[in-house]
């Protein structure tokens, strides 16, 4: 009988002793959600398609997308430590490189290939009309470059057109008012401008790889949660296949979640990149490549004092996400 206390003692210790070390362990924190941010652009809005359809968790990382109508601040909020990542154009996202070198571009999600516009009064054929006229853009980034580079086309410089500093949604009223000539735009303020006389002048179709929208993570993130990353980016790719084979569908999704109306939602001049595409503008050998187009405005914002020198390319642009796990 005391043999028996003794092996039910031992057992009930045992017992014990494990359900101790069992409950003391530490449990596994839930990592949080990356934190992106995005912008109402429609060549952006891949990602909600692909929460809306589950592949970002089917990837096996949570997402929180936060919708901003303006960039300006939200570049400082990204700066600040507000968000892990966020979409920025090519342009944008060299000058923010300068004041935040621990930034990397891990996938291209869309390039203007003719959403991107310059519309003209009528009187205005040609480029080379745009001689002594006033232009209007958003001066300072990728609006500058992209009618610096139209101009070149006509051998002209900036100093040969009167620069107006214009938002995209000004261009149609001052375009009315003759306060400009002709200006960058986007729709749907390119409809309006149109109703209101205008015509298309040059478009984004014109500058290859030029007009590009990036997704760009804090360098932290990056080392940190980097099968997070490629989850995201493997989730993002999915979603805008998703959308190109299902536009209607897509459409409506993107409609409900922000409340905007469908007729607006179209991505017509806008090219969803895939996978393939992404590689390719990677390649430094591609003449169409983000380091050829980089450097365009790297240079540009050089001349402009943006930014003392050019910065090192190859570290901001990181392809590895693109690949499957090793």
């Amino acid at each position: 009988m005391l043999k028996l206390l003794r092996y039910i003692s031992v057992f009930l210790i045992t017992v014990c002793l494990l359900f101790a070390c069992h409950t003391s362990a530490p449990t596994q924190l839930k990592r949080p959600p990356l934190k992106v941010e995005f912008t109402s652009f429609v060549g952006e809005h891949s990602g909600i398609i692909a929460q809306e359809k589950g592949f970002f968790k089917a990837q096996g990382v949570d997402v929180e997308l936060i919708y901003k109508q303006y960039i300006q601040l939200e570049i400082a909020n990204f700066s600040a430590g507000k968000y892990d990542g966020m979409v920025v154009t090519l342009g944008s996202f060299i000058n923010l490189s300068a004041t935040n070198p621990d930034i990397q571009a891990v996938v291209v999600i869309n390039e203007s290939t003719g959403a991107d516009v310059v519309v003209a009064q009528p009187q205005i054929k040609t480029v080379a009309d745009l001689k002594g006229k006033k232009l209007g853009a958003n001066i300072g980034g990728f609006s500058e470059v992209f009618v610096t580079e139209m101009l070149k086309t006509a051998k002209l410089s900036s100093d040969d057109v009167n620069l107006v500093k214009v938002e995209a949604s000004e261009i149609p009223q001052r375009l009315k008012n003759n306060a400009i000539q002709a200006g960058h735009t986007w729709e749907p303020h390119l409809s309006e401008a149109i109703k209101l006389g205008g015509h298309i002048l040059f478009t984004s179709q014109q500058t290859p790889g030029l007009i590009l929208d990036m997704i760009v993570f804090r360098g932290e993130t990056i080392r940190d949660r980097p099968e997070d990353v490629r989850a995201f980016v493997r989730g993002w790719l999915e979603a805008s296949a998703y959308w190109q084979a299902n536009v209607q569908e897509g459409n409506a999704i993107i409609s409900k979640a922000l409340k905007i109306p469908l007729n607006t939602i179209s991505l017509e001049g806008v090219n969803l990149t895939n996978l393939d595409e992404n590689q390719k503008f990677f390649q430094s050998s591609n003449p169409n490549s983000i380091y050829k187009n980089a450097k365009v405005y790297a240079d540009f914002f050089i001349r402009s004092g943006n930014m003392t020198r050019i910065p090192e390319l190859k570290s901001l642009f990181n392809s590895s996400f693109l690949n499957p796990p090793s």
